[in-house]
């Protein structure tokens, strides 16, 4: 080829580069979490593996520091979702907030109950008469356990001696044997187990499909957006039912300050427990009983409308992906 092809040949390249679009960036998205907490670890797969990218998001983390705020950012447009519990979403919308929920992140009632090693626990009824530490309400944890024991005909009131603490400090004191049974989350119930003490009771088995903690934003959400969305986080649980190693070592790295045994651990307990769910769904079932839990502490009037709460759109097609 001579110098002058060349020449032109490279000009015409040139000419029909910049003729050409420039690709489209990846839309620009804020998701607002509660906390950084374990129980958002599909989130943060759905992150750290690129499961976003590749649905065309460029998504913004927010850690707003509770729920109430959380939501607030998307019913502000501040942020276009959140994650947290349902039941906020669910108390929001009964006072006419147009929010509703779009994807599942945990389906399992993510709380135990840990005694110290010579504590002897045969039933839920053993803690009577007991101090036990709990989380400050509002709280899912104390709020389940609250649950419990009414059921089985006993007031949190007058029966045990709550030791109500910051949630996430349970540990401490429990340790310190200020109390010889804790009601705990992950990870401070593996950082107990770490030190000696047992755990007796998993509300994730007790309850089964239970909705935890799910993906809300408003119902006039861009509907591309939030499909994209879901489908990312659809592909983080399709890809933690089958990489346990890669998502504990994922984990390592969103909680670097924790000892990564006992992170290990709470992974595993979780995915063992049915905690972290394998694909979005929300069976209107688990909000049942989820919501159930709510109206029984006076939270929550009425059970939400399955059918105008959950848009299954966004899940059936993340879920019918190949």
């Amino acid at each position: 080829m001579t110098l002058l092809a060349r020449i032109i040949g490279a000009a015409a390249l040139t000419a029909s580069l910049l003729a050409t679009p420039a690709l489209a960036e990846n839309k620009k998205v804020t998701l607002s979490q509660a906390f950084q907490s374990m129980l958002y670890l599909p989130l943060y797969v759905a992150i750290d593996e690129g499961f976003f990218t590749q649905q065309g998001l460029d998504l913004t983390k927010e850690t707003a520091g509770a729920p109430t705020v959380a939501l607030s950012a998307v019913i502000s447009g501040s942020a276009q979702f959140s994650i947290h519990g349902p039941e906020w979403t669910a108390i929001a919308a009964s006072k006419g907030a147009p929010v509703d929920v779009i994807a599942n992140v945990v389906n399992g009632a993510a709380v135990w109950i840990a005694t110290a090693p010579d504590f002897k626990f045969n039933d839920i009824k053993d803690v009577k008469g007991q101090k036990v530490v709990t989380g400050l309400m509002p709280t899912t944890s104390t709020s389940l356990f609250i649950k419990l024991l009414k059921e089985n005909g006993m007031d949190a009131k007058t029966d045990v001696d709550m030791i109500p603490v910051a949630i996430g400090s349970e540990p401490g004191p429990f340790v310190a044997r200020q109390a010889d049974i804790a009601v705990m989350y992950e990870p401070g119930l593996d950082q107990a187990v770490a030190k000696g003490m047992k755990v007796v009771l998993g509300f994730p088995k007790l309850y089964g499909a239970y909705a935890f903690s799910a993906v809300t934003a408003r119902n006039d959400v861009d509907p591309d957006t939030a499909q994209r969305v879901v489908n990312g986080m659809e592909m983080a649980m399709r890809f933690m039912t089958g990489n346990e190693a890669k998502t504990v070592e994922i984990a390592k790295k969103e909680f670097p300050t924790l000892d990564p045994v006992v992170v290990e651990a709470a992974v595993k307990r979780m995915l063992a427990d049915g905690v972290y769910p394998p694909s979005v769904d929300i069976t209107a079932d688990a909000l049942k009983v989820s919501m159930d839990t709510q109206i029984a502490l006076g939270n929550l009037a009425t059970q939400p409308d399955y059918k105008a709460f959950v848009v299954r759109k966004f899940i059936d097609s993340a879920v019918a992906m190949k």
